[in-house]
């Protein structure tokens, strides 16, 4: 009885590893480097990532289920798959540590900002509610995921949009989905 236990898959393991494929998915979708001017480089797919993540953990979050075991396992799978990839690139062993530290750092900091962006849209009224209620995400964008490159103010506009959009079909989303590694993706307006 005790060696069944043994070889039993944990489900929110699984449940993570099917939510991060779908993540990176989404992330690598050749529109948005191409059609709203994400930097095609190792830092701008990182962003596309931690961009798409964070929409996943921001909904569980709306739940309480962000810091729970199906979170927890996507944000350790994610670091364990940058870890793979720096390793994968030829960056030593002894440097990587120090760039998963300093990439789990730049999360956070992406998080706080991603969430404050929302937070303001949506105090100030959404969409209608002028240009004003998108500054706070739109400088969040900038900063993060356009902060390699000159910015379009268009493409940091429509990608702000995406994000207001994505959050939005995500509420909608049943928790129980997510938890159990399902999560729907919009498609982003205008890009292929």
């Amino acid at each position: 009885m005790r060696i069944k236990g043994l070889f039993k898959r944990d489900p929110a393991a699984a449940a993570a590893q099917a939510l991060y494929a779908q993540v990176v998915e989404q992330a690598r979708r050749p529109g948005f480097y191409r059609d709203l001017g994400v930097p095609d480089t190792l830092d701008g797919r990182f962003d596309m990532i931690v961009l798409h993540a964070f929409l996943v953990l921001h909904r569980l979050k709306a739940e309480g289920e962000a810091q729970g075991p199906v979170g927890q396992a996507l944000f350790d799978l994610m670091f364990a798959d940058m870890d793979a990839s720096l390793r994968e690139l030829g960056v030593g062993d002894l440097s990587v540590g120090k760039k998963v530290k300093q990439m789990a750092t730049g999360f956070y900091g992406r998080v706080a900002a991603y969430e404050e962006g929302l937070a303001a849209q949506g105090a100030s009224g959404g969409a209608s509610g002028g240009a004003s209620g998108d500054d706070a995400l739109v400088g969040a964008l900038r900063r993060n995921l356009y902060g390699t490159t000159a910015a379009d103010p268009g493409h940091v506009a429509a990608m702000a949009g995406y994000v207001r959009r994505q959050a939005a079909a995500l509420a909608g989303q049943p928790v129980a989905a997510l938890t159990g590694g399902a999560v729907r993706f919009a498609a982003p307006e205008g890009v292929a």
